[in-house]
């Protein structure tokens, strides 16, 4: 020990490190152990060490129980298999019904849209339109601009279009705008949707 406590502490540690590392290497071979043996401690009243069990290895299953086991689940398998699939077709029926009332509602909104420009144009009946047709594009402006917008627009529309280009030239801007608006969008072929 005298001769440790003249190292310094760097050294002293190695040297611990060292002797530690010494032990443990010459304990199996001190010891007579074998690196396989466990070593076991039991207590003051404890139970006694009990001697490791052998592993029995089981007997794997011949073909027949394979099948056996086959058949015994086939049914159980088929019948999960088919509700996955009906639970798939629901879903998808789901889906498709979702799709029909969508496709409803946009029918019925352009039999509206129809309806309207139907309605739109009937309102503007020939005598009125013979009317405004004899009457000066300055006077006719004036009156026009006045009237309802749907109603102008489709007097306008039923007029020869260049009284109508006349009349709308002597029209207000917004109003002539508005009017022409309107009769561009019912003028239109396709679904405004």
């Amino acid at each position: 020990m005298p001769m440790i406590s003249s190292l310094s502490s760097r050294e002293r540690r190695r040297t611990r490190i060292f002797l530690l590392a010494a032990a443990m290497a010459a304990m199996p071979v001190l010891g007579g152990a074998h690196a396989d043996d466990a070593v076991r401690q039991v207590l003051p009243g404890g139970q006694p060490a009990v001697a490791p069990q052998q592993l029995t290895r089981e007997k794997s299953p011949d073909q027949s129980e394979i099948e056996r086991f086959c058949s015994n689940i086939a049914d159980a398998a088929r019948d999960r298999r088919y509700a996955l699939q009906a639970e798939e077709l629901k879903q998808l029926q789901a889906g498709i019904d979702e799709r029909m009332k969508a496709l409803d509602a946009k029918k019925a909104e352009y039999e509206t849209w129809l309806k309207r420009r139907e309605v739109f144009l009937a309102r503007a009946e020939d005598g009125v339109v013979k009317i405004y047709a004899g009457m000066k594009p300055d006077a006719a402006a004036e009156r026009l601009a006045i009237v309802n917008a749907d109603l102008a627009a489709a007097i306008l529309m039923k007029l020869d279009s260049r009284k109508a280009g006349v009349i709308l030239n002597e029209m207000d801007q917004k109003a002539a705008a508005t009017l022409t608006g309107i009769m561009a969008s019912a003028a239109r072929r396709v679904d405004p949707s």
